[in-house]
């Protein structure tokens, strides 16, 4: 998943809860150490109306402590009806159950007795019209404006707000699923959907290939599918559906590179699902059927890294899974990574080199927000943090940043096998950091010793910042903007006399975010008379253009600005903004209005973080008054 670069609050480091350590996931009741869930069985129906999911979850168990008796699992807002067990084929027995009470960032933990242990465990239950992983937009809300249109989220921790399961990357499973709706919608899921499948109301589903539960996905609406090739393809409303299939048009591509560095594809067909402009990231790479935004639709294939990003998932963080979100690094790390290879690959090296940068120094700003715990790729365990909060660029950047150091010490000749081996040997598993750090010693640097030593590993690894001997890699056409902005600001060029015409959006963004942070009322006209910044389509360009309107007191943008903010959903886009604004009285009245007219339209994830970015902000503003 491509992450969202706003970081909404920084959250104090907690020391790690009693017997606590880096291979629990504190951020799950279940208990895989005694019980785990190998295969998953869903009969759900859809209703609009109630805004619901409800039906059943029959769970196949592999039993690995002969003495307990209970099996434990994840909900948030569930309504739990009955639980019964069986063995074999045998008769369905009612089962105890207790629902905890709600703890607001976990849910409620679902403990199931028995008095002896059953294979399977059928639990029938109902979502909540408010469960945090799913969104249900009205027909208006969509771009046919005909049918109603639904959509899973279910990274980090939501799947537990639409099916009781064990919420944790540690677990993975199979499952099938039959799901009835309304007939005139297609529903789809993270699994093998046929391109020529017909609406009826009536779908089934498997997903043969075993899958944490944050991969689990479900999305239903006026959805047409187009091929890209025997083995890809893109599903849309049919308004968008033919300007998504040529925008990403080499797809195919790109997995035939993937494969030639890091091995087969083994998920059988990858697809495309775009989805409404309010889901809130920019990809969600579930297996089989990636969700993408519709804000990476530039027209000019600028931003389709994003794909080789949710692609390049397929074989990092899909099929070798992070075991704990401490270890997100070698799920979004490892995908950095290979979609920079992949984009190289496919649109040169000067375009890799540019993204490569521009990743860096977000990455670097970033860090200047985050404490130093938070700044390692190892994490360390947090008891009741938000695994969200490894969901920062550390993750994503510097741990693309560190296997492009192990590159160049011991070359692609050496590295481009390793990686290969790492996923080949590790399919359908889910690993810790250490599992690497031993692959890696093992495999490169016993055989390779001297290019890298053990404490530069673990200067990457457990240090925060950037170590000193970090590959530094340049752009000759970066450097060019920075030479064109500094005669712009020094005012030896006018914004009309600087020579863009050949820049590409990764130019675009290194140009603004390498402005002061504020500018004067004068030279705002002048670059939007030159570069028509407000009003633009280009996602990328607007989430870095109006904040600095708004720090600049550029009020001529805020009418396009509140456009921008009621029609995008995406986190990453839209926050910037929102922080610009909340940071004075008139600017925060101006998003409490916005977020007003925008709401309905918003994905539950980022209602709550725009809620509790202005929430913090009116809190400040209240506390500053008071003390006057």
């Amino acid at each position: 998943m491509r992450r969202f670069a706003f970081l909404l609050a920084l959250l104090l480091v907690a020391a790690p809860a009693p017997g606590q350590d880096r291979l629990t996931d504190e951020h799950s009741y279940a208990q895989p150490d005694k019980v785990r869930i190998t295969d998953l069985a869903l009969d759900l129906r859809l209703d609009f109306d109630r805004r619901q999911l409800a039906g059943e979850a029959v769970m196949r168990l592999e039993w690995r402590d002969q003495e307990a008796r209970e099996l434990v699992l994840d909900t948030r807002d569930l309504r739990i009806e009955k639980v019964s067990g069986r063995n074999g084929e045998g008769r369905w027995r009612s089962l105890d159950f207790e629902l905890a009470p709600r703890d607001e960032r976990f849910g409620s933990k679902l403990t199931i007795s028995m008095r002896r242990q059953y294979e399977q465990v059928r639990v029938v239950y109902a979502t909540s019209p408010e469960a945090s992983g799913l969104q249900w937009l009205a027909p208006t809300m969509t771009s046919g404006r005909q049918l109603p249109f639904m959509f899973s989220q279910s990274q980090a921790i939501h799947a537990r707000s639409w099916v009781p399961l064990q919420d944790t990357p540690s677990v993975r499973f199979t499952y099938s699923a039959r799901v009835r709706s309304r007939p005139d919608v297609m529903v789809l899921m993270s699994a093998d959907n046929d391109p020529a499948a017909e609406r009826d109301g009536d779908y089934r589903f498997r997903m043969p290939q075993p899958i944490p539960s944050y991969l689990l996905a479900i999305a239903a609406g006026d959805l047409v599918f187009r091929p890209i090739s025997a083995r890809a393809g893109v599903w849309a409303e049919p308004q968008v559906v033919d300007a998504a299939v040529k925008e990403f048009e080499d797809t195919e591509k790109m997995i035939q590179v993937t494969e030639s560095l890091y091995g087969p594809y083994r998920w059988e067909r990858y697809d495309l699902l775009i989805l409404p402009p309010s889901f809130p990231f920019g990809g969600m790479e579930n297996p089989r059927l990636s969700f993408i935004t519709p804000t990476v639709i530039a027209g000019d294939k600028s931003l389709v890294g994003l794909i080789a990003h949710e692609l390049a998932h397929s074989w990092s963080g899909n099929l070798v899974t992070n075991a704990t979100w401490k270890d997100m690094w070698l799920n979004e790390g490892f995908t950095s990574y290979v979609e920079n290879r992949i984009v190289e690959a496919l649109y040169g090296k000067e375009r890799a080199d540019m993204e490569f940068v521009n990743a860096r120094n977000g990455l670097i700003e970033e860090m200047k927000q985050l404490p130093e715990a938070q700044q390692v790729l190892m994490l360390p365990a947090r008891a009741g943090s938000d695994p969200e909060d490894a969901l920062s660029a550390v993750a994503y950047d510097k741990g693309a940043w560190f296997l492009q150091f192990l590159e160049q010490r011991y070359g692609r000749e050496a590295f481009d096998p390793f990686l290969r081996a790492w996923f080949d040997e590790h399919a359908f598993q889910s690993v810790s950091s250490e599992r690497f750090l031993a692959f890696l010693r093992e495999r490169l640097m016993a055989a390779q010793p001297g290019k890298v030593s053990e404490a530069e590993v673990m200067a990457w690894m457990s240090e925060p910042g950037i170590p000193a001997f970090a590959p530094r890699i340049e752009s000759p056409r970066l450097a060019a903007v920075d030479r064109a902005r500094q005669a712009w600001l020094d005012e030896h060029s006018t914004a009309r006399d600087l020579d863009t015409a050949g820049w590409t959006t990764q130019e675009w963004v290194y140009f603004l975010e390498g402005l002061p942070a504020e500018l004067s009322g004068e030279r705002m006209v002048e670059l939007d008379q030159a570069f028509r910044f407000t009003g633009t389509g280009n996602g990328e360009i607007a989430q870095r253009w109006y904040p600095l309107s708004e720090r600049s007191r550029y009020f001529e943008a805020r009418p396009a600005m509140s456009l921008f903010l009621r029609k995008i959903g995406r986190r990453k886009l839209i926050m910037p903004t929102y922080e610009a604004l909340a940071a004075t009285p008139d600017g925060l009245a101006f998003a409490r209005q916005v977020f007003r007219m925008a709401r309905p339209g918003y994905h539950p994830i980022t209602t709550a973080s725009v809620e509790a970015l202005l929430a913090k902000a009116e809190a400040a503003l209240e506390a500053e008054t008071r003390a006057d």
